[in-house]
């Protein structure tokens, strides 16, 4: 049986972890890509409904920000 010495244990794992490490900024890089891209539909999509909108935008930020008058 061969003896594996603590050296090359120690050099696989650390090759093991550069390996995950390199895994894991590829994901989050990803994630913050798909992100970035929900967050550019919401906003086109917030801008559809205001172009549609027959509210002034100081009306719509006001409720946005919670300040709506509550006259109805």
């Amino acid at each position: 049986m061969a003896r594996i010495s603590l050296e090359d244990k120690i050099k696989k794992q650390d090759e093991a972890v550069f390996k995950a490490k390199d895994k894991y900024e590829a994901e989050l890089k990803e994630l913050d890509r798909l992100l970035t891209k929900r967050r550019e539909l919401e906003s086109k999509e917030l801008v559809k409904a205001f172009e549609k909108s027959k509210r002034s935008l100081k009306e719509i930020l006001e409720f946005m920000n919670g300040n709506e008058d509550d006259e109805d």
